[in-house]
């Protein structure tokens, strides 16, 4: 990780992403991964992989985990110091056979979210992710390349549910990067920037938190074919004096920074 504030923000401006950058100490680690196998005990696997979504507005440790110092530090660096949580989602990516194929196609994700402003997203690693069980990789700089196009993806496996994919003639593959994490560190990537992830044919889960970050002057998109809603929109830090997003922050939330 760049060393001071002004380090992050420029490198982060220039390649669209940070990796890695250790958040939970091996006991933050190891209670975050007790935590979720107490959600996949209670939901099964099926569920696990993708269904717990915005769960920061229900659970206490959740949102303790999304609003760690830590976490929000190097984010004020780059959006500034007022910011909302946009959205969050456990994701889980289990071995899957040889013989078939389970991955996430090369995309951008500010296409889906209906945001006017950056939006950095956090991968904080449940367990250790690496190229092994498939993790991250991105194309370091293609945040300033605009949304590219979206194609439906020409192979089977493709876990984004649009089954979107950017053809590969629009970037350079070459580039790609891959972000392995150890359990209780996390990644920060640009909403703009290309990047994806290939099947987990390890013998090893590979869960991860994702978390969407913006500052409290970003705007939603007005789009009448789309319409969107934020249901979820929390402010972590500082203040919102904007209200372009509601605070739908939970009753008991009280260490709001």
């Amino acid at each position: 990780m760049p060393a001071g504030k002004e380090d992050t923000a420029k490198f982060f401006d220039e390649n669209g992403y940070i990796s890695p950058i250790s958040v939970l100490n091996t006991e933050e680690a190891k209670e975050l991964r007790s935590n979720f196998n107490k959600f996949e005990e209670e939901i099964g696997q099926q569920n696990a992989q993708y269904s717990l979504h915005n769960v920061h507005l229900t659970t206490e440790w959740v949102l303790r985990l999304a609003t760690h110092p830590k976490m929000l530090e190097p984010l004020k660096a780059i959006l500034g110091p007022n910011l909302i949580l946009l959205d969050s989602r456990f994701i889980c990516k289990y071995p899957t056979p040889k013989d078939k194929d389970a991955f996430v196609a090369w995309h951008q994700d500010v296409r889906y979210w209906g945001v006017e402003g950056d939006v950095v997203s956090v991968w904080l690693a449940v367990d250790d992710a690496d190229v092994e069980n498939g993790c991250m990789h991105v194309i370091p700089g293609s945040h300033k390349m605009g949304i590219l196009k979206h194609e439906s993806a020409d192979k089977d496996g493709n876990l984004l549910t649009s089954n979107q994919a950017i053809p590969l003639d629009l970037f350079d593959v070459t580039k790609s990067t891959p972000c392995p994490l150890k359990a209780g560190q996390m990644s920060l990537h640009h909403g703009h920037i290309v990047h994806g992830s290939e099947t987990n044919h390890s013998s090893r889960r590979r869960c991860g938190y994702v978390i969407r970050y913006i500052a409290t002057t970003a705007r939603p998109i007005e789009d009448p074919e789309r319409p969107r809603k934020f249901p979820a929109t929390v402010l972590v830090s500082g203040k919102n004096e904007e209200a372009n997003f509601e605070d739908h922050a939970p009753e008991w939330f009280n260490w709001r920074q």
